[in-house]
């Protein structure tokens, strides 16, 4: 075999698996492209030969490289203006969890949890829960003790309690009802409808990065998200832009496109039962959007 040959092998075996990693750990899917596309340019320049587990090598590497980024984008996190929202990825993102068991780690919801974590967290937490690797495998990726990797993972769950998502995911088939009629709810200004479809104590969380204007702090209680929803001037654009179901991050959600550009999306949480809406994401921070462009029909 070739060494070119070899290296293809390599790079249509582990992408994905490079990719679910990073895109976990950072909720940001340009950057986690960005840091597979670094880690397999390194590794055509290295004698394969000496690494003696590829899958530990991988996981190993791309972990270390985020750890980096995060650690140097934490200032950058901290001064961002209004809510953080991560990236969403459609269905042809490259990460085949999205039809497989796992992809309730994917959700959107999901990802926003882990913005509770620190870094080391994270990637601790994903490595034991998302991953299934052993505490001395976690200890031999993290360059830590083994005990210390049982203390950072207890912590990691005491930090997240209270903010476990539905014990079973809503099929596609309900979110779908519950999303179009949440849809022409918010397009005819329907307060009523919205009314049914929200869960009392809702939450709803806009990303505008500072470019675009959105709420700064989340909006909580469904009378006040009814109130901004159904408001003459706040999302007067949206409504003028044509609206597209897709299925982001394993889920039904809502963009709405300008054009051929997308501009804003709303992403949903739904409720245990799968009748309502327990949380609304919108993302309108155009630097987030920019990869969906693609996936317009």
């Amino acid at each position: 075999m070739t060494e070119a040959v070899h290296f293809e092998s390599l790079y249509r075996t582990y992408r994905s698996y490079a990719l679910s990693i990073a895109y976990r750990m950072l909720g940001l899917y340009t950057d986690a492209e960005d840091i597979v596309q670094d880690l397999f340019a390194e590794l055509a320049l290295k004698d394969t030969a000496e690494i003696r587990n590829m899958k530990s090598y991988i996981a190993k590497s791309v972990t270390n490289r985020c750890l980096n980024l995060l650690h140097s984008a934490q200032k950058k996190r901290e001064e961002y203006i209004g809510q953080w929202l991560p990236e969403p990825v459609a269905g042809a993102a490259g990460l085949p969890e999205l039809a497989a068991e796992q992809k309730d780690t994917l959700s959107y919801a999901y990802l926003l949890m882990l913005e509770r974590l620190t870094p080391t967290e994270r990637a601790v937490f994903l490595l034991r829960e998302v991953f299934e690797y052993d505490y001395g495998q976690i200890a031999d990726i993290t360059d830590k003790t083994e005990a210390n990797c049982r203390k950072i993972y207890s912590r990691a769950k005491k930090q997240l309690q209270g903010s476990e998502l539905p014990a079973s995911p809503v099929s596609n088939e309900r979110q779908k009802a519950v999303i179009t009629r949440f849809a022409d709810a918010f397009l005819h200004y329907d307060p009523n409808t919205l009314l049914e479809l929200l869960a009392e104590d809702a939450v709803f969380i806009s990303d505008g990065g500072g470019v675009v204007r959105t709420a700064i702090r989340p909006i909580s209680g469904r009378e006040r998200i009814i109130r901004l929803l159904t408001s003459p001037k706040a999302y007067r654009d949206m409504r003028s832009w044509k609206i597209q179901m897709s299925e982001l991050n394993g889920e039904i959600s809502l963009l709405f496109i300008d054009g051929t550009e997308v501009k804003s999306i709303f992403c949903f949480r739904m409720t245990d039962a799968g009748d309502r809406l327990q949380d609304i994401y919108n993302l309108k921070n155009p630097l987030k959007l920019e990869h969906l462009q693609p996936i317009i029909f």
